[in-house]
């Protein structure tokens, strides 16, 4: 017979941690930044989210870096000094302000993964991912008052984008965020960054074909590094089992 287990204090508090490392911060700031960059701009900044965890994995749990995370790193490094050194970028009114805070959500979400990684939370995923969308969204609700921003109902909205919020809200949230919580508990923080490979590639398709977001020589050159990077640090294990294999 199953057993409901309740909630505790420490699991409470876990969640609310988490809810504004992920929730609070990690994605309200960056819809914020999305005024002053381009979505398929600051998708390619996160994609280097996965090099960011695995620097806090070594400087915060010490865990050593392999030679091939090494060469990782320093594409990842490379790769975000081309997405961001663009004069079509750099020229436009706060864009640095908007690339700045994109980057400080990526350590949040960076530090999040690491965090629920480790920490005690309800077995249940889904309870695990209410409690951080509960707590994550009336941090939210009470910043967006604090800064006056003005409200609209749902059924105001056009359908466009009443059916993206539904969208949204069925596959980004229930969904996706599930299945990250449940991947942090059972797989390595920097291989579930990896969705972070695909979404630039996604999102600046899709900004070009919608929004008419320009899409330079440079951003593409950008995303190839970057990916190159990422490659690096995911195929580490695979080929450290086969060298040891050899030997």
């Amino acid at each position: 017979m199953n057993t409901y287990k309740v909630t505790t204090k420490i699991q409470l508090k876990n969640t609310t941690i988490a809810g504004f490392l992920f929730l609070t911060f990690g994605n309200g700031v960056v819809v914020w930044a999305l005024k002053y960059v381009d979505s398929g701009f600051a998708a390619l900044e996160i994609s280097a989210q996965p090099l960011v965890i695995l620097l806090f994995m070594k400087f915060f749990e010490g865990k050593k870096i392999q030679p091939m995370s090494i060469i990782g790193v320093v594409l990842g490094v490379i790769g975000i000094f081309l997405l961001v050194s663009q004069k079509e970028l750099i020229g436009k009114e706060n864009t640095a302000l908007g690339m700045i805070m994109i980057f400080s959500c990526m350590l949040s979400w960076g530090y999040g993964s690491l965090f629920v990684a480790k920490a005690d939370l309800p077995s249940n995923f889904f309870v695990n991912t209410g409690y951080q969308m509960i707590t994550g969204g009336m941090m939210l609700l009470i910043t967006s008052f604090a800064f006056g921003e003005t409200w609209s109902s749902p059924l105001s909205w056009s359908e466009p984008v009443q059916l993206s919020m539904i969208a949204l809200v069925i596959l980004g949230s229930i969904v996706a965020f599930t299945s990250f919580n449940y991947l942090l508990k059972s797989v390595s923080p920097e291989k579930v960054a990896t969705s972070t490979y695909v979404n630039p590639i996604i999102a600046m398709l899709l900004g070009w074909y919608f929004l008419n977001e320009q899409v330079t020589t440079q951003s593409i050159v950008a995303a190839a590094v970057l990916l190159s990077g990422v490659y690096f640090i995911n195929t580490k294990k695979k080929l450290t089992m086969y060298s040891r294999f050899k030997k």
